[in-house]
């Protein structure tokens, strides 16, 4: 077990964070047809390659989370994503839920699936040369949500997945998310957010996981999306910490997912997160506010290729400089066009 926390204590390590690459092909192609790429096997497998191979960027990042069909793809020199990860100086992540379904006996709230198999499918991956693996589940504040079923049952299924990871020798990325689509207020999500983390350690607790060896991905308190309240990053900063209440000193560490906040937004907000005093190393794990940028750069164009890498080295510099404490926004204006 002490090398799994050692590796959690990688992926959380001073002046670094995960970068969450593994949408699934739908998304993927969605989100490359949407940027203007044709939303093709080779187009998915060249953004991901154009994300790993961007240079520096074991510099402040630790890990990066994959999809299975990347963590099985080759990079075009022939190299295996893990092993281009591995030789750059990162840790290969992978996502093993099979995504949300309907929960019965709730009215439209989900469960994520994907707990059939899965130790076979985690001792798979880690002879691909997998880390850690993460599993998301998703909760929805509005009218009676989320019920004490849902948050039970999505615990649950986050818990037993921990420890199957645990058991196959990977870090396990925890990510209850707390959507942010709604009309609820800054309190209302502390409130919820720290409802769900204290079930969630809980039940991690009850099916023998090491908290040492885990790394939390939570979402971070933010107002309803169609609320129209405005809040500062120390707004947030203190509701979000008053949600990670619920956790146990021993969690190895806390990532914070984007949430679908706009890429300024997630950096200026994570920059207040680390001013209070806390107990956790608190780092990012951002997915569309560090991949966005950098996949609207380069769109599928051969000769934006250097200027979506450049896109994303800018992201990743300025969220270090979050976890540093040097952020600005005028550090912003600081992307070089060259």
């Amino acid at each position: 077990m002490s090398s799994l926390r050692s590796c959690a204590a990688a992926l959380v390590a001073p002046g670094k964070g995960i970068l969450a690459a593994d949408e699934s092909v739908k998304t993927a192609s969605a989100r490359l047809a949407a940027a203007g790429a044709a939303p093709t096997g080779g187009h998915r497998r060249a953004y991901r390659e154009l994300l790993v191979t961007t240079p520096g960027l074991a510099a402040g990042i630790s890990g990066v989370i994959l999809c299975e069909e990347t963590l099985r793809s080759r990079l075009s020199t022939g190299e295996t994503f893990p092993a281009a990860l591995r030789d750059r100086g990162m840790l290969a992540g992978i996502k093993v839920d099979a995504g949300t379904t309907p929960l019965p006996g709730t009215a439209g709230e989900t469960v994520t699936e994907g707990l059939d198999g899965l130790p076979a499918r985690l001792r798979g991956y880690a002879a691909l040369g997998a880390r850690f693996a993460k599993w998301r589940a998703v909760l929805r504040i509005g009218p009676g949500t989320p019920s004490p079923f849902a948050i039970r049952a999505n615990a649950q299924a986050l818990a037993r997945y921990a420890a199957a990871c645990q058991a196959a020798g990977l870090v396990p990325v925890v990510e209850p998310e707390v959507l942010g689509e709604g009309c609820h207020s800054l309190g209302a999500c502390e409130a919820v957010t720290s409802l769900v983390l204290l079930e969630v350690m809980s039940e991690l607790d009850t099916c023998g996981v090491d908290f040492e060896a885990v790394v939390l991905k939570p979402n971070m308190a933010l107002p309803g999306l169609d609320s129209g309240a405005g809040v500062t990053p120390d707004e947030v900063a203190e509701a979000t910490l008053g949600a990670l209440n619920a956790l146990p000193a021993a969690v190895g560490g806390v990532a914070f997912l984007s949430g679908g906040q706009r890429p300024e937004q997630a950096t200026a907000n994570l920059a207040a997160l680390q001013r209070p005093p806390h107990i956790w190393p608190l780092t990012f794990s951002f997915g569309r506010a560090l991949v966005g940028p950098a996949l609207a750069a380069w769109h599928g164009d051969a000769a934006c290729w250097q200027a979506g890498q450049r896109a994303l080295a800018h992201r990743v510099t300025m969220n270090v400089a979050a976890l540093d404490g040097r952020y600005t926004p005028e550090l912003e204006l600081d992307l070089d066009p060259a």
